[in-house]
């Protein structure tokens, strides 16, 4: 009995299950036969003796055209990479069906673990392509130092550390601090032989007496997608988030200090702050005439998420090429996850920027053999630390990527300059972390105190073995990514995954392509992208006291680094398996297309992640602290002043710190408690009360005293958020309800 011929169905299921061996191929059609033509009567050209009027390769070709036309139309048809866009579309699917409220941890399980099967059997038939690792330069290093500048140096360096005391900076220990710097760099630096190319070519373009800039099409989309990306960053960064929290009171309280003279080496208001932030809020503060306000924390938390994206394309080219780097630092401007964390105005994005500079420099160091990289990187790893909190995890990532070189054949004939060059690294650094030593010298428990309470029991006992819980998070960290980033409605959208569809599905994708490449290659850059991550989250995995602060998208924040570094590697690795399997231009085309396709459906989501649903979140979660403000602002401007207002505390309401912000007196603090109201009496004029509406208590209180008050009901723009407010007219005025 013949074989049942295979319906579609069985085709469709051989296709989506590969691994059980059952395989249908369509059969490729048979190119039609082409009568071959009849040669022309053998002629001579005048003037060419013995020349024949046609070719023996003319006789085939109406056939081989043919034959070419339907050859190409099948090859394409069979080298589409379908294997690849399968894999693509099932982790897509897969990270979807995550997504909250209706998602689903088994299914999302089941299509990512379909989209592993698809994504090996393309690289194993050598469909997907992958960008190679570029190459390490072996190039020797002297080993030699500068010694007087170096004793210099560590001259210089003694004599700061012993004028910062007392945790602040001033011109004396400054300049010391600083001319200590100067001679460690001096005294490692390998000065160039030649000018940098890129120094060059800005010189010839400079003196030539006419200049010819030329736009191609790739420039124009690199440039559209730097809009894109500034529009991302930028767009409603007065609204979005529209409240201020009392980490943000205690914030503008420290740029006060700073603006009037109070240079903390540390700031130890609110368990203590890093110094970067306040300096550089003191700074815009004043040259932006934005003055002590939200806008003002805004714009520079912003600046520096902007400052991480060329850093972010810059490790994209030492990973891989450029379109890795161009293809990264998009998705990073995009994204919810690094948008919200530049956006709230704390010092959140120094993590991913100190991260990112830390990084380039160290990997362009091992892969170009120069000192001068190193010294770079330990500049950068000194800083770091008056950055942000979590950036104090940044040391052990070095040591680890150091080691993880070491111990791979890329290092071989380098170990020994490299590991000198390492020296050279932390030396730098540390003299720029001389004020903080000085500062763990006087306060050794502040500077701690907040780390500590999170990772052992001096605020509360763990709630289990530590270990244990230190699995726990591990886990969930691991998987935020794909799951949910946390509960912390400032800096996140509660129970929602790190990255969206498009960028999850990408960042599985190329989590599974990096695995594979080191399994083929054993490269040390491969396995130190990957190990890096749980790494950098390691400030948030140790809370060990607080597991339910676990995951959390700032302090996970240095991670953005690597992942989207493994983004573009991912993207750039669909555009060369899309390109190298189609004709051109089509190939390229096609690549460009499903690219900027990705980009666009991210670019949706991530649209709607930050301007809605974070927006409208957060805006139910925080106090509506503006309002108030206003109104005290107001009243001020027409019959009252700023000292006969005052706002009645209540638990879990506004903080009152805020509303003086807000009202445009930043240094005010209008909390007056109920026990407080007798010393009002004395105050002339109209006064003002504002007053939380379950406090009836208080406006008791007020209405006995002031009798002939009138009370209102302020009705906010956010529902819940309603309060009273209770106007005292001057004396001899009649009040009403």
């Amino acid at each position: 009995m013949a074989d049942k011929e295979p319906s579609v169905l069985d085709y469709i299921k051989a296709k989506l299950m590969p691994w059980k061996g059952i395989q249908i191929e369509i059969p490729a059609l048979k190119a039609q036969e082409v009568p071959r033509p009849k040669p022309a009567i053998d002629r001579k050209e005048p003037g060419l003796v013995g020349a024949p009027s046609w070719q023996a390769s003319d006789l085939a070709t109406p056939l081989t055209a043919a034959t070419d036309i339907q050859e190409t139309a099948t090859q394409r048809v069979v080298s589409w990479p379908w294997r690849s866009i399968v894999a693509l579309a099932l982790a897509a699917i897969a990270q979807r069906s995550l997504v909250p409220p209706d998602r689903s941890m088994n299914l999302g399980i089941f299509f990512f673990v379909l989209s592993t099967g698809w994504l090996i059997w393309a690289i194993r038939r050598g469909e997907w392509k992958t960008a190679t690792i570029p190459a390490i330069e072996k190039r020797l290093d002297a080993l030699d130092v500068n010694a007087y500048a170096l004793l210099t140096g560590l001259v210089l360096a003694v004599m700061a550390f012993l004028t910062l005391g007392g945790n602040l900076f001033t011109p004396i220990n400054l300049f010391l601090w600083f001319m200590a710097i100067g001679s460690f760099v001096y005294a490692f630096w390998q000065p160039a032989r030649q000018a940098s190319r890129w120094l060059v070519q800005l010189g010839e373009f400079t003196h030539q007496k006419h200049w010819h800039v030329l736009i191609s099409r790739r420039t124009v989309l690199i440039l559209a997608m730097g809009v894109l990306v500034l529009f991302f960053r930028l767009y409603h960064l007065a609204q979005v988030p529209p409240e201020m929290t009392s980490d943000h009171a205690e914030k503008l309280l420290d740029v006060s200090d700073v603006l009037n003279g109070q240079w903390h080496i540390f700031f130890p208001r609110n368990a203590g702050r890093e110094a970067l932030i306040m300096y550089l809020n003191a700074f815009i503060a004043r040259a932006s005439g934005t003055g002590l306000s939200f806008i003002t924390l805004k714009m520079a938390t912003s600046l520096v998420g902007l400052l991480v994206l060329p850093y972010i394309y810059f490790l994209g080219k030492e990973v891989g090429n450029r379109r890795i780097g161009l293809w990264a630092m998009v998705f990073t401007g995009i994204a919810y996850w690094p948008n919200v964390i530049a956006r709230v105005g704390l010092r959140f994005p120094f993590y991913p920027l100190f991260t990112a500079t830390t990084f380039y420099y160290l990997l362009r160091g091992l892969r170009r053999a120069r000192r001068n990289d190193f010294i770079l990187a330990g500049i950068s790893l000194g800083l770091s630390m008056y950055g942000y909190t979590a950036d104090r995890i940044l040391p052990l990532v070095v040591i680890v990527g150091i080691g993880l070189y070491l111990v791979h054949r890329q290092s071989q004939g380098q170990r020994k300059q490299v590991i000198w060059q390492f020296v050279a690294l932390v030396l730098v650094s540390l003299v720029i972390f001389v004020p903080m030593m000085r500062f763990i010298k006087d306060y050794p428990q502040e500077i701690a105190f907040r780390s500590l309470t999170r990772m052992g029991s001096l605020e509360r006992q763990l709630p289990g073995p530590a270990w244990l819980i230190f699995l726990g998070n591990l886990w969930n960290a691991i998987i935020m990514f794909f799951w949910e980033g946390g509960n912390v409605w400032l800096a996140s959208i509660p129970y929602y995954p790190a990255l969206g569809v498009v960028s999850g599905a990408l960042f599985f994708l190329g989590v599974i392509v990096i695995l594979v490449r080191y399994l083929q290659q054993r490269h040390w850059l491969d396995v130190f992208l990957l190990v890096s991550i749980p790494l950098l989250m390691l400030p948030s995995i140790l809370a060990l006291a607080f597991p339910i602060e676990n995951p959390n998208l700032y302090r996970t924040g240095g991670a953005i680094v690597p992942v989207f570094l493994i983004i573009g590697i991912a993207m750039d690795g669909l555009f060369r398996t899309v390109k190298s399997h189609l004709a051109r231009p089509r190939g390229a085309q096609m690549a460009w297309g499903l690219g900027l396709l990705l980009l666009a459906l991210a670019s949706i989501q991530n649209f709607d992640l930050v301007f809605n649903r974070y927006y409208q979140q957060y805006r139910m979660s925080s106090w509506n602290t503006t309002e108030l403000g206003n109104v005290i602002h107001a009243f001020a401007d027409s019959v009252g002043n700023p000292d006969s207002a005052w706002v009645v505390p209540y638990p879990y309401w506004v903080d009152t710190r805020l509303v003086g912000i807000d009202a445009g007196y930043p240094i005010k603090d209008y909390a007056l408690w109920p026990e407080s109201f007798q010393e009002t009496l004395g105050v002339p004029g109209p006064k003002l009360f504002l007053i939380k509406p379950e406090d009836q208590a208080a406006l008791e209180a007020l209405q006995e005293m002031y009798p002939h008050g009138w009370l209102t009901t302020y009705k906010s723009k956010v529902e819940t958020k309603d309060f009273l407010i209770y106007f005292v007219p001057p004396e001899g005025t009649s009040g009403g309800q």
